[in-house]
């Protein structure tokens, strides 16, 4: 019996949906593992999760790390530079150069189960260094030698400490 095409008329759960879910999952668990919190963006415009931390004593922290996620199924890999290329709309560019607090960018390969990340606001500063022109979109590279981790997410951290302190410095 062949299955029934869907009802035009009725909400669908995409491939999308999946993936973008499973993304979420992916980074939350690392999350977890270090005792933090993983908040979950809705809606989310541009920013997917919030992390929060927390100290040995178990005390809040202040500050956030904050991820923009990319999921897909066949992951594209520029083999000679051993980089991860992946797009950026300029609003979103625009959101993450004015944000404070770190932003991370994550692509989760649903097929391998992994993931890699890139710190937003250095790289587009980088990025504009080379070229001050305003595009539609932005490509930027993720090294494969930034998978996601339990150590990569401790050092989220640290980047939220650093940013939190220029702010209390007055940078």
């Amino acid at each position: 019996m062949r299955p029934r095409p869907p009802d035009p008329q009725r909400k669908l759960r995409t491939r999308e949906h999946v993936l973008a879910d499973l993304s979420v999952n992916h980074v939350e668990r690392f999350n977890f593992r270090c005792a933090w919190v993983a908040r979950r963006m809705y809606p989310d415009y541009g920013t997917d999760l919030l992390m929060e931390t927390f100290n040995a004593q178990g005390e809040f922290e202040n500050g956030f790390v904050l991820f923009q996620l990319k999921a897909t199924d066949t992951l594209k890999v520029m083999a000679s530079r051993q980089v991860i290329p992946v797009r950026l709309e300029w609003r979103d560019v625009l959101y993450w150069l004015n944000e404070r607090d770190p932003g991370i960018l994550i692509i989760y390969d649903a097929g391998e189960e992994r993931a890699w990340w890139l710190h937003l606001q250095v790289a587009l500063r980088a990025q504009f260094q080379r070229s001050r022109r305003p595009k539609v979109k932005v490509t930027l590279r993720i090294p494969l030698e930034n998978r996601l981790d339990e150590t990569a997410i401790r050092h989220f951290a640290h980047l939220r400490d650093v940013a939190q302190a220029r702010t209390r410095e007055g940078n």
